[in-house]
């Protein structure tokens, strides 16, 4: 069990509960779970209200309600009715969720990565009843949200050989999503008290990676982090078992992780790996016609950190996402030229920016001159000196040998069955947090409850040929709708549905109807207040409804 652990231990030394091993362990599993999901199905008749509460109670531990009606009065109440929860099947209480059986199986799982992806996949993972062993190359949970000045020596990313700086952040960066509908589920990303914590709704990066480390304290997590190691190969074995074989890392004088040279391999055995390392390190550049005889500067968004190595530059950012917009405006006031290059633009835009004397939108790059000037298809001339791609990440996976049947062709990473497992290889790889264009820590947690029941044996994948003929069906879609392939793990407006799929699949609660239309307003929002969105809302019903729904989590008690 995970972070707080008291409910066996507890129940039986202090209030003599015995509960036999013939139906305890496939309950306690995934108990904490059900009980956070399901407290309002318990809860519906509100001469029972206080039922749930009191089975949380029991397992969080005395400070879970602090006062009012929430508040623990007979211990003994929780103890019986939990025994009574062990001992019937737990499809009795709530239908949605699939009957627990004795055939659940545990697993020896490998999670490759303790960024967001890694952390909740290996909470999932424990709470379903397998062992976890979780593989960081950093000395520290988060993954890309740790925050390094350093960059790359080369600045566009293209040398495989180059030492590499997992994160994309920059200093100035902040999150463009509201903390309430960005949070894990179970899990609220509220204010929570402590030294230099960012209360503000959108808040910086730093704050999104003390939230992670709360989470990888809350339930444990970073008990099951090997931290400093890196992962060399993941290959299948001839009995469908996986190898990993890691090292050792360090860090250089310039913080660059690197592995170190006297290391010896450590070779181990796994059932399944679960591959969560990452899609925001290895850059995508823009194809300009020309660009190879351009004699000006260029680099990719993954090596910017702070605006001043652009004071009085004319400079170009090719882009129209999160980290375009936000840098354009991040170096306008010390650059002397901004010119944001987008292919998502009619070819004749050409518009100034408002509020600014030196920023100006364009359509695409039309091709580059070997005198340093740029041409734009509006037809627009621009003498830059240095070109900014802000133009996405590949998917890389340098580690993983899957004998060629896993793929990247065009960012498409295939064939995977709904993103996540590839079917001649399922269940025992699996990726998460593939799709973009989504609230990734919610997509993470319900991918991460699916692979877990999967491996488990308590919910069921199709055939191999059923997921091969859904995957294909995909891809007809995508064809059809002409939609590049580029484009296949972009999932956008669908992510509800495709997390409420999910949660079917899990017999979990899905995405709730205040997160919902929390992610729409707030997209909206973006759009019509790109200066003032982070500061400046009109969802302010949705927060409150937000703060009575995570009242009912544990880990939010102090609200």
């Amino acid at each position: 069990m995970e972070g707080r652990r008291p409910l066996v231990s507890l129940s039986i030394k202090n209030w003599g509960l015995i509960i036999t091993s013939q139906y305890a362990f496939p309950f306690l599993a995934r108990f904490s779970s059900f009980m956070v999901q399901y407290f309002g199905v318990l809860g519906v008749d509100e001469q029972h209200q206080s039922i749930p509460n009191l089975v949380v109670k029991l397992y969080y531990g005395d400070n879970t309600f602090q006062s009012g009606k929430r508040k623990i009065k007979y211990k003994q109440m929780a103890i019986n009715y939990f025994s009574r929860c062990a001992k019937m099947n737990i499809s009795a209480i709530n239908p949605a969720m699939p009957p627990t059986t004795l055939s659940v199986k545990s697993r020896h799982v490998a999670v490759i990565g303790a960024g967001a992806a890694g952390l909740v996949a290996a909470r999932e993972l424990r709470r379903e009843g397998h062992s976890v062993v979780v593989f960081e190359r950093g000395h520290e949970v988060g993954g890309t949200w740790v925050y390094t000045p350093q960059v790359e020596p080369d600045p566009l990313g293209l040398d495989p050989n180059r030492p590499i700086i997992h994160s994309s952040l920059y200093s100035s960066l902040r999150t463009n999503l509201p903390r309430e509908a960005m949070g894990y589920m179970d899990f609220p990303f509220v204010t929570r008290p402590g030294e230099n914590r960012d209360p503000r709704r959108y808040p910086g990066h730093r704050e999104v990676l003390l939230y992670l480390k709360d989470f990888a304290r809350e339930f444990g997590v970073e008990e099951m982090v090997r931290f400093e190691t890196d992962v060399i190969k993941v290959g299948i074995l001839g009995d469908g078992k996986w190898k990993v074989s890691s090292k050792t890392s360090s860090f250089n004088g310039n913080n660059e992780i690197i592995s170190k040279s006297n290391a010896e391999f450590d070779d181990e055995i796994y059932d399944a790996v679960v591959v969560c390392n990452g899609h925001y390190t290895e850059p995508r550049i823009a194809d300009i016609p020309g660009i190879n005889l351009w004699p000006g500067k260029q680099m990719h968004s993954h090596n910017y950190r702070i605006p001043e190595p652009f004071r009085d530059q004319v400079v170009i950012v090719i882009g129209s996402s999160a980290s375009a917009v936000d840098i354009c405006r991040d170096i306008a006031p010390i650059a002397k030229e901004v010119h944001v290059a987008s292919r998502s633009v009619a070819d004749e835009t050409y518009t100034k920016q408002p509020g600014y004397d030196n920023l100006w939108f364009h359509s695409m790059i039309d091709h580059a001159h070997e005198d340093g000037t740029v041409v734009f298809r509006n037809g627009k001339t621009v003498l830059a000196d240095l070109i900014m791609h802000c133009t996405g990440y590949k998917y890389h996976f340098p580690f993983l040998d899957t004998k060629g049947i896993v793929t990247v062709d065009d960012n498409r990473l295939g064939p995977l069955y709904k993103h996540v497992f590839p079917p001649a290889l399922a269940p025992y790889l699996s990726f998460i947090g593939i799709p973009w264009k989504i609230v990734p820590f919610p997509l993470f947690e319900f991918q991460s409850k699916w692979i877990a029941g999967i491996l488990s044996g308590r919910i069921t994948l199709p055939s191999q040929k059923e997921m091969m003929e859904d995957i294909q069906a995909f891809y007809s879609t995508l064809e059809d709708s002409s939609i590049p392939k580029r484009y296949t793990h972009c999932i956008g407006q669908s992510q509800v549905e495709y997390n409420n799929w999910l949660a079917a699949q899990c017999g979990c609660q899905g995405v709730e109807k205040w997160r919902e239309a929390m992610y729409s307003m707030a997209s909206e929002n973006r759009r019509l207040r790109p200066e003032m969105y982070r500061d400046e809302w009109d969802d302010h019903h949705l927060v409150s409804e937000a703060y009575e729904d995570f009242i009912k989590y544990p880990s939010a008690s102090n609200l």
